[in-house]
């Protein structure tokens, strides 16, 4: 069974781990330029360096289809550049998980397989996805809305250690990213973690950095560039999050259900 997952940031990572795992075989479609934040558990880092290690999983960088089918065939999760999913009809793949994080649909709707799932806010099932599935921290994380959407985005990060907006690290100007810091260093607040255009961009809070950016990205004022975990388990910055766990716990169940239920050959006819 082949799924294809559009974005490859963090939680669409966890989502492809755990389909991978459950004996799935994964596409996933990106950017050109990833501005993932978590790095180290992300997919999208192979579309940067031609292939990359989510927990025990590997990820390699594929020019279309064919090359796709070859990844996958492997044992491999395939990335693609591919952000308006145009290569989903040659895919033609079992079910489309849209984890972009967007905040609204980007163009996902049923007639691209037999099963649609939307992840996040932005999703109506069953009207543009047979499912959507929660990522608002709190009692429904990882819930499934066969009927419904996703709690809307409140723009304020998800506590972490008694931390929200604090723990996030925005860009301080408009310019080019370099990083002084690297991902599980133990920082204190005020240290300088990384440069935009010699602007400093200092850490918000004592604990570890999680996520950066990578050097070289033309960024700009206010931008998400890092995220500090106060909890300061360095290992939790190479492993899959507990939200995206949750939240891929919730796209496995959805796909499972409509796999047990079939309602429509692919393309929707």
């Amino acid at each position: 069974m082949l799924v294809c997952v559009r974005g490859a940031g963090d939680l669409a990572s966890g989502i492809a781990v755990r389909l991978h795992r459950a004996g799935w075989q994964v596409v996933m479609l990106d950017i050109a330029e990833p501005t993932s934040v978590r790095r180290t558990v992300c997919f999208s880092e192979a579309v940067r360096l031609g292939e990359t290690l989510v927990e025990d999983v590997r990820g390699v960088a594929v020019a279309g289809p064919d090359e796709a089918a070859a990844a996958v065939a492997a044992g491999d999760v395939a990335v693609m550049v591919d952000p308006d999913g145009r290569s989903i009809p040659a895919l033609a793949p079992d079910a489309v998980v849209d984890a972009i994080l967007a905040k609204r649909n980007l163009g996902t709707d049923l007639s691209m397989a037999p099963i649609v799932v939307g992840v996040g806010p932005g999703f109506t099932a069953p009207d543009d996805v047979d499912a959507a599935v929660e990522t608002q921290r709190g009692h429904d994380l990882g819930r499934v809305y066969y009927r419904g959407t996703p709690a809307p985005n409140t723009g304020i990060p998800g506590n972490i250690g008694g931390y929200t907006v604090e723990r996030v690290l925005r860009a301080p100007a408009d310019g080019v990213f370099s990083g002084v810091a690297s991902i599980g260093d133990v920082v204190a607040a005020g240290d300088v973690v990384a440069t935009v255009d010699g602007v400093p961009m200092e850490a918000t809070i004592d604990g570890v950095l999680r996520g950066l950016l990578q050097d070289g990205l033309t960024v700009f004022r206010g931008m998400k560039a890092g995220d500090i975990d106060p909890r300061c388990e360095v290992s939790n910055c190479f492993s899959v999050s507990d939200k995206a766990r949750s939240v891929a716990g919730g796209v496995l169940e959805a796909l499972d259900h409509f796999r047990a239920r079939p309602r429509r050959p692919k393309g929707g006819e």
